[in-house]
């Protein structure tokens, strides 16, 4: 161990830390926030990645059976008592999969992009761990009389102590 890690070690500062919650949201999704002991937004990060990946599958479900209709109509199979596919042209077909398709596309997205936050957020949460929080610093309100026009002055003062 060098100097500087002994350094931040007699401190209490892991200088890892920030990495290590990062690599274990990286692998599970959360146990980054569990690293770091903030459990509280577990439910967020699996509801927003439970959420974006439903929408994912949701999509693309919907897009088969608007592409698997639609194959079948370029086979010259059209079945007009279909209650949800009978009255619709190949144009509206097209429409509809190119929406779902668009739809899937922006949910894969939105679900690596929280899976981007949750591993962003672990490391950030880890480094502001770290930060030295002291009583060095206060603010409050002030209130001083003005002698030249004979009225009082509200403010606010910002105290710093090195």
């Amino acid at each position: 161990m060098n100097t500087i890690e002994k350094e931040y070690s007699d401190l209490g500062f892991d200088h890892q830390a920030p990495s290590k919650a990062a690599f274990y949201s990286a692998v599970v999704p959360g146990l980054g926030q569990i690293y770091n002991k903030s459990y509280w937004k577990l439910p967020i990060a699996y509801g927003g990645l439970g959420f974006s990946t439903y929408l994912y599958f949701n999509n693309h479900r919907n897009y088969n059976r608007w592409r698997n209709e639609y194959k079948r109509r370029l086979q010259g199979i059209h079945d007009t008592t279909d209650p949800y596919f009978g009255r619709l042209d190949n144009d509206r077909l097209i429409r509809g999969q190119r929406i779902y398709q668009r739809n899937r596309d922006l949910a894969l997205v939105v679900t690596i992009g929280i899976y981007a936050l949750n591993i962003l957020d672990a490391n950030i949460d880890a480094h502001l761990k770290q930060f030295d929080i002291s009583e060095d610093l206060s603010l409050y309100p002030a209130m001083e009389y003005n002698h030249l026009n004979d009225s009082y002055q509200f403010g606010v003062v910002l105290n710093f102590r090195f």
